[in-house]
């Protein structure tokens, strides 16, 4: 501290001008001077120590306030449809229909290290959860969901390319959603999941204003099930993983109580898959087959050659035990357009052999294409469908008829 030393020395020489001070005197006064010195210093350092201490403190807070801020995504959709279908006098006479598809919300995201993913649907005539699930991600990059989560049987994440979908999904085997937990996890090309479902996503059989397809209880009915209880098991081995031409082979086992209300008796149902799904390029094939058996326990005199599905404001019956094929193929262009993103153009079909004796097949082919621009996604398709549901008299049980409908759906979407 050079410059302290030289404000002592200054203070003696100015005492040593001054009469009458003894040398005593003088030694005092500098000790006093030094002192002062001292002091000053000291809380010079303290500030420093004090700043230093509140600046660490905000860093410490901001710190926490980031670590706890949840991380969350708002996003949604707003799609409509234009369509035309041969088995509708008046959609022939208007060449075609046009109205509103979908409203949705969706939430994605962590806080506090919990996963949330949600989406809400709205429609026209009912509006319901689609899914909602939380998370938990494990230091291996596994995974567990507990919530309304898609359950994992077949080809993942849909076993169609179009918008309508495929056979699948209308016997609830493709994009189907539960309440339970699901455990998830890759371990080189392998894949494994495990899952258990209580029942349904609504936990209320006869709640038909729902998204996926399960066995319902409606009021003109006597068959009174409920799909309870449900164990899945998936695993799948990648080969060629991350060489930009991987195919999946996989395998996939369904068992479940299917309860009766009105007897109070279980009965069981049982499905198995396996699949094979090929990118390779720009081109995606995708192969399935999947069987399925429902062994009710009916009131007395209520056959059990059929069980009752609901979904969308409706249900209709589908035959207790049937095989079903799927095979797709999809090819996704270089678009030529600056403004087109992507172009998919797919041929997707699938067909329902059913065991009732006489029964008639159902089938289903969509030809289309899927354009991406931005955030308007838009899927054109011409759907060909034999004996299907939502196709004239079409049937997925006993009945139905044996005639080819089609539709042009043009769906356009806007995604946030």
């Amino acid at each position: 501290m050079k410059h302290n030393g030289n404000r002592v020395a200054l203070a003696l020489a100015a005492l040593a001008v001054v009469p009458g001070l003894s040398a005593q005197e003088v030694a005092q006064s500098t000790e006093l001077e030094q002192l002062r010195e001292r002091v000053i210093e000291l809380e010079a350092q303290t500030d420093d120590m004090l700043q230093a201490a509140v600046a660490g403190s905000e860093r410490v807070a901001d710190q926490a306030v980031a670590a706890h801020e949840p991380d969350v995504r708002i996003g949604g959709a707003l799609r409509y449809n234009f369509i035309h279908r041969d088995f509708v006098n008046a959609s022939e006479s208007k060449y075609g229909e046009s109205g509103f598809d979908v409203f949705r919300l969706n939430v994605d995201g962590e806080v506090d290290g919990i996963i949330i993913s949600a989406e809400y649907r709205f429609y026209s005539y009912m509006h319901t959860l689609k899914h909602g699930w939380l998370g938990y991600e494990f230091e291996d990059g596994s995974l567990v969901q507990f919530g309304v989560n898609q359950v994992p049987f077949g080809l993942l994440p849909y076993a169609a390319h179009n918008a309508w979908f495929g056979v699948p999904y209308y016997l609830g085997f493709a994009d189907d959603y539960d309440m339970g937990i699901k455990y998830q996890r890759e371990d080189g090309p392998w894949s494994l999941h495990l899952a258990f479902y209580k029942n349904e996503e609504l936990n209320d059989p006869g709640n038909l204003n729902r998204y996926s397809f399960d066995p319902a209880v409606v009021p003109d009915d006597d068959q009174y099930n409920e799909q309870v209880n449900q164990f899945n098991a998936r695993v799948a081995y990648n080969f060629g993983r991350g060489s930009g031409c991987e195919t999946e082979l996989g395998g996939s086992a369904q068992v479940a109580q299917l309860y009766n209300s009105a007897t109070d008796r279980s009965g069981d149902h049982w499905a198995a898959a396996a699949h094979v799904d090929t990118r390779c390029g720009r081109w995606s094939f995708q192969l399935q087959g999947l069987t399925y058996d429902y062994t009710p326990r009916n009131p007395e005199g209520v056959s059990e050659d059929t069980i009752t599905l609901g979904a969308f404001a409706g249900a209709y019956a589908i035959d207790s035990q049937a095989d079903v094929i799927v095979a797709n193929v999809a090819y996704n262009f270089d678009s030529p357009w600056e403004r087109i993103d992507q172009i998919t153009c797919y041929n997707d079909y699938s067909h329902m052999t059913k065991s009732t004796e006489g029964a008639l097949d159902s089938r289903i082919n969509t030809t289309g294409c899927a354009i991406g621009s931005g955030a308007i996604f838009t899927y054109v398709d011409h759907i060909y469908a034999n004996n299907m549901a939502y196709f004239g008299n079409g049937s997925l049980a006993g009945g139905g008829e044996d005639r080819w409908h089609s539709r042009l759906n043009v769906n356009i979407g806007f995604y946030w």
